[in-house]
């Protein structure tokens, strides 16, 4: 076998390999020689049929297997003999001259292909004893459990209905039949029946609440409203429409003692289980918005010690995947790139500096992982598997199997283990000052990290 390198460009590398005929005839006769004690051919004992009989039946397929084989180890070999990290799989190119192939099937001509091949740079990695950061962290307040108390009651509030000829006010539940029109034609979706709607809560087309203020039950009006201009079906977008509506029913909102009955009605054992439960769940979500921040910080840091050229394909690839997103996301909202005060071109340099920062920060922590011993163990992910289960209930055989099925699903789990436990690592390394901040301080500029 010769090997011979073509291209060191960059991150990019070219090889060209050539294997002799006779190596390859010699894997050929190997693999059926291996072959000729498992078939039964007619006219010979078992184990007994010439590898020359077999080769007129089967060494076509065999030197087909034997080509595969030979290209998918090769490769492995050049790889590991030069100590590279791929960042995509190769790209093999075979003869395409004509009969090429076919010259080669039948053992007349050597194998003799091409291997172009991206790596991942060597990584340098810094000094993350250097690394300095801030946790910010927030006491649950009384008066946040007080709120998250309040809102659990309201939400859990009895309706009653409302005397006859008594008119709607605002947080009242109406049940309501209405047909829409738009230049006076009836539309797809405009018409239902026994809608329930509750004044206040904004679900509807902005106004069509407000306009039922004051409707007594029994009572038909014409509300006028339009459709926002971002509306998600495209044919009603920013339309003027009327709906003439009748309100069949008519609840007023009762209210909820809050006492340890009201808890034992959730489920709890009394007010002070209940005070209990929310300020457990409120403080769960302030470590996990310190986590975030730090987190973000921390990444931050890593960025600005670790600066190099992420491999193209890899940056592409990522990019393809935001673009995707950011596109879909516009069409959602039927916005466009001027709505958002940018024009496409700069959007997409914005874009792919997120996909490079991306690349080159999980190339770092990957690095990172692996120079210390860092990996998910199979207990992990299994309850990771089980979590997920969870969220589908009656359904979690099917979704155990999925992921018994699919090493890409849990390939996709195991990511966020891993970056969560490197996290992990670096802040036990890094110096980190806890600081306690209020709520509005701990949550101010809440912005998906990038």
């Amino acid at each position: 076998m010769q090997v011979t390198e073509t291209l060191s460009e960059g991150l990019k590398r070219e090889y060209k390999v050539v294997v002799p005929a006779a190596e390859l005839d010699a894997k050929v006769n190997q693999r059926l020689d291996d072959l000729k004690g498992r078939v039964r051919i007619n006219g010979f004992r078992p184990g007994k049929v010439p590898v020359a009989h077999l080769k007129r039946m089967y060494g076509r397929s065999a030197m087909a297997e034997v080509i595969e084989a030979t290209v998918r180890d090769t490769n492995n070999q050049i790889v590991s003999e030069r100590g590279f990290k791929l960042a995509a799989d190769p790209k093999v190119t075979l003869p395409t001259e004509e009969g090429a192939i076919e010259q080669l099937i039948e053992g007349k001509s050597d194998l003799n292909y091409t291997m172009a091949l991206e790596i991942v740079p060597p990584i340098a990695l810094g000094d993350f004893k250097t690394i300095k950061l801030t946790k910010l962290t927030a006491d649950v307040a009384e008066t946040e459990v007080e709120e998250g108390i309040k809102n659990i009651a309201n939400q859990n509030r009895p309706y009653t209905p409302r005397p006859q000829g008594e008119k709607a006010a605002k947080d009242d539940r109406i049940t309501i039949s209405f047909v829409g029109t738009i230049d006076g034609k009836p539309f797809e979706g405009g018409t239902g029946d026994d809608a329930v709607v509750l004044i206040g809560s904004n679900t509807f087309i902005p106004g069509f609440e407000d306009q039922l203020i004051g409707i007594a039950t029994g009572e038909t009006r014409a509300l006028k409203v339009a459709f926002p201009a971002h509306y998600m079906k495209e044919d009603l977008a920013g339309k003027d429409a009327e709906f003439v509506v009748t309100a069949k029913s008519i609840e007023a909102p009762g209210t909820v003692t809050i006492d340890d009955e009201f808890a034992k009605a959730l489920g709890l054992e009394s007010l002070e289980k209940l005070r209990d439960a929310v300020k457990d769940r409120i403080t769960r979500e302030h470590a996990s918005m310190s986590r975030q921040k730090i987190k973000r910080a921390l990444l931050d840091e890593l960025d600005k010690m670790h600066k190099f050229d992420p491999p193209p394909t890899l940056v592409e690839e990522e990019f393809d995947r935001v673009w995707k997103s950011v596109l879909q996301e516009l069409e959602n909202e039927r916005k466009t790139f001027a709505d958002e005060n940018t024009t496409e071109e700069k959007a997409k340099a914005e874009y792919r500096a997120i996909a490079e920062r991306r690349v080159r920060l999980g190339l770092v922590l990957a690095e990172i992982g692996e120079k210390n011993n860092i990996t998910v163990t199979e207990d992990e992910l299994s309850r990771a598997v089980m979590d997920r289960a969870r969220q589908f209930a009656g359904q979690e055989q099917r979704v155990w199997d999925y992921y018994r099925q699919n090493p890409q699903a849990v390939a996709a789990l195991r990511a966020p283990i891993f970056e969560e436990k490197v996290v992990d690592f670096l802040l036990e390394l890094a110096s980190v000052k806890d600081s306690k901040v209020s709520r509005e301080e701990l949550y101010k500029d809440d912005e998906s990290a990038s």
